[in-house]
């Protein structure tokens, strides 16, 4: 680990017992915006049994996730990657993950429709994955305000309409962010 990030979480969200707090590791390779993508995926995927970074039980995928969850019999049913993911991995992820939903968090809609118009290129299987941007000035904004210790305040999230509703640092943020299925 190179940086620990910690977050103190309050829910207003009926639908999301979220835990006090979270924290999120940031390697050498990472940067600030990578522990930004993780917490705010945390959030909108938050699930009993989500875990940011676990080491899989399954020899057969070679992957570390951002955010996984897992059946009782230790499978993936939830594999979500924030931030920069090769296709190659997401293509193998389609194989050897079959019972997975695959998710891919984007810092911005320019970046999640660069990400489908690859997958399109590529020829990736069809109803496999889904794609979120975010609106890239809320995101850079919490970036600039991301410091060792950190307030979220979590009023609610849907993916229908996509709207996110927060105070990060005490700064407010109603959101909205594009939601893709491919």
């Amino acid at each position: 680990m190179h940086n620990k990030y910690n977050f103190t979480i309050e829910s207003l969200d009926q639908k999301r017992d979220l835990p006090p707090k979270l924290t999120v590791g940031q390697v050498v390779t990472e940067t600030k915006a990578d522990v930004i993508l993780k917490l705010l995926g945390y959030l909108l995927f938050f699930r009993e049994r989500l875990q940011l970074e676990p080491r899989l039980h399954d020899d057969n995928i070679p992957y570390t996730p951002d955010l996984l969850q897992q059946d009782y019999e230790l499978r993936p049913i939830l594999w979500v990657e924030c931030g920069e993911c090769s296709i190659t991995k997401l293509d193998k992820l389609a194989v050897k993950a079959p019972e997975s939903e695959i998710w891919v968090l984007k810092s911005s809609a320019n970046a999640g429709e660069d990400l489908i118009a690859l997958m399109k290129k590529e020829k990736l299987r069809r109803r496999r994955y889904g794609v979120i941007g975010l609106e890239a000035g809320m995101f850079a904004e919490m970036v600039a305000l991301l410091q060792p210790r950190n307030q979220m305040l979590w009023v609610q999230s849907s993916f229908d309409p996509a709207q996110m509703q927060f105070d990060f640092n005490g700064l407010w943020f109603d959101s909205p962010f594009s939601v893709w299925r491919f």
